[in-house]
């Protein structure tokens, strides 16, 4: 009996002996795999699926459209560092933007080109780290360099006497340590709430490039923090200059009704249209964008790839465009350096 009852019992030990060893077997495997998740393997980078028979033909204008802000943002930052007379607050800014632009272009562009013209790339985890951070970071300095020009206009409008005591040297360099400091604050912690998360189903992502969202959703755990901290970011800071903007070129306006003279309101007018023009170009995509993004679930993913990648090639390559063509110093300045005989 005794025998017997051993024999029944041995089997139920060596079943549940069975189980616990699994059970400890997949705890381990999965510790192991957190701590190696933080840095997992390469992404690849597919384009734009559903259009890749035509990846070569798209790559044609966007090499374009990259060598014009190539050379654009980069003759801006040229004249405005050389010329004496470009040496204002406004230009300042200008030369911001311009830079902002170049490392926009050149995080994004040439792993876009890539991936058009050679086929899906891989991208190592940091790498695409790297790239999502300058991303969104030249996204938000964008933003706040706008306002920064905004604010420069409505002072240089409305008070233009006090023009030169309140836009000093040491305002200017504060300006600019904010604008940095606020955008590295916002951007930063995109990249610790990538790196928590597990990585277990794929590393395929159908897109030209790598943007806090888009990573998120490959992971295998909850990414409820990084939908709602990337929600409330363009909320809380792209929207919130976008207001003060408006409100900025409302008092402009408002001024320069009140000008005295019709040449004084065409120059007013003048000066503000093409930082009104920069700012319809980057705020009407990327707030398309971003709404598409988050509740257009019935417009085609290949839309909202290539609208994407619009955004990022376009403003870069028109902003140097429409300041050379609007503001009068820098296109007399762009004339003397292309054609120098023909202005003697």
């Amino acid at each position: 009996m005794k025998a017997q009852a051993l024999q029944k019992t041995f089997p139920d030990l060596t079943h549940l002996l069975t189980q616990f060893t699994r059970h400890i077997h997949s705890e381990i495997t999965m510790a192991v795999f957190n701590v190696s998740s933080f840095n997992p393997g390469p992404f690849i980078l597919l384009g734009i699926p559903g259009l890749e028979h035509f990846h070569i033909w798209i790559g044609i204008p966007f090499f374009i459209i990259y060598l014009v802000a190539l050379a654009g943002n980069s003759v801006l930052l040229h004249l405005i560092s050389t010329e004496r007379s470009l040496h204002e607050p406004m230009f300042f800014f200008l030369s911001m933007l311009a830079a902002t632009d170049l490392i926009l272009s050149n995080t994004c562009v040439p792993k876009i080109l890539s991936i058009f013209w050679l086929g899906p790339q891989e991208i190592t985890f940091p790498g695409c780290l790297t790239q999502m951070f300058f991303l969104h970071y030249s996204f938000t300095m964008d933003s706040a360099i706008l306002l920064a020009m905004a604010f420069d206009r409505f002072v240089a409008i409305c008070f233009p006497l006090r023009y030169a005591t309140i836009l000093t040297r040491q305002i200017i360099t504060k300006i600019v340590m904010g604008i940095i400091s606020r955008s590295f604050c916002i951007i930063f912690p995109c990249v610790f709430l990538l790196k928590r998360l597990p990585f277990c189903r794929t590393f395929i992502i159908p897109h030209t490039y790598c943007e806090h969202i888009g990573v998120a959703r490959l992971a295998c755990a909850d990414i409820s923090i990084n939908i709602w901290y990337g929600l409330a970011v363009p909320v809380m800071t792209v929207t919130s200059d976008l207001i003060l903007i408006g409100i900025s070129y409302t008092l402009i306006l408002r001024a320069i009704f009140y000008l005295p003279s019709r040449d004084a309101r065409q120059k007013a007018l003048s000066t503000c249209g093409s930082h009104v023009c920069v700012i319809l170009i980057f705020y009407t995509p990327a707030m398309f964008s971003v709404l598409t993004h988050r509740f257009g679930h019935n417009i085609p993913h290949s839309f909202h790839i290539m609208f994407a990648n619009l955004y990022v090639a376009i403003p870069p390559a028109l902003n140097p465009i429409i300041y050379g063509m609007k503001t009068k110093q820098i296109r007399d300045k762009i004339i003397l350096l292309f054609f120098p005989k023909g202005t003697q």
